[in-house]
């Protein structure tokens, strides 16, 4: 029997309106060998937190554009920890000032990516994250 692929949920929070980073990842995500759900632009944190649960997904992928990541981080881990979803790591993509990434890694969220961000780190921490929940499930 062999293992499923790992599922990640690609997703836009938030109001801006700029997917083609979410969409590269997602690409890049998938051509590795996950299947993604990509939940298109303008989600709420409760659209994206009720896609994750009813998807049963490995790992969570956000991209924020607006400034908004904060706020919009904070009630998405909210949620998840409402859900008992805290076990699924959460990343961030987008226009983050560095002094709000510790705030975020505090709030949960796995790891920030910035602009112009090496695929092949991303997919590696989205691999390393996914292998430690299963290992710790």
């Amino acid at each position: 029997m062999s293992e499923r692929r790992p599922r990640v949920l690609i997703g836009k929070p938030g109001l801006d309106g700029h997917d083609r980073g979410a969409k590269v990842t997602a690409r890049a995500l998938r051509d590795a060998g996950m299947e993604v759900i990509y939940t298109g632009l303008r989600q709420t944190p409760e659209m994206v937190v009720e896609a994750a649960l009813q998807e049963d997904v490995d790992a969570i992928g956000l991209s924020i554009l607006s400034g908004a990541h904060l706020p919009l981080m904070a009630r998405i881990m909210e949620l998840m920890a409402e859900n008992d979803m805290l076990d699924v790591p959460v990343f961030l993509g987008g226009i983050v000032p560095d002094e709000d990434v510790a705030r975020l890694r505090e709030m949960g969220v796995t790891a920030v990516f910035g602009p112009g961000a090496n695929l092949d780190d991303v997919i590696a921490q989205f691999r390393a994250a996914i292998a430690g929940r299963h290992a710790a499930g």
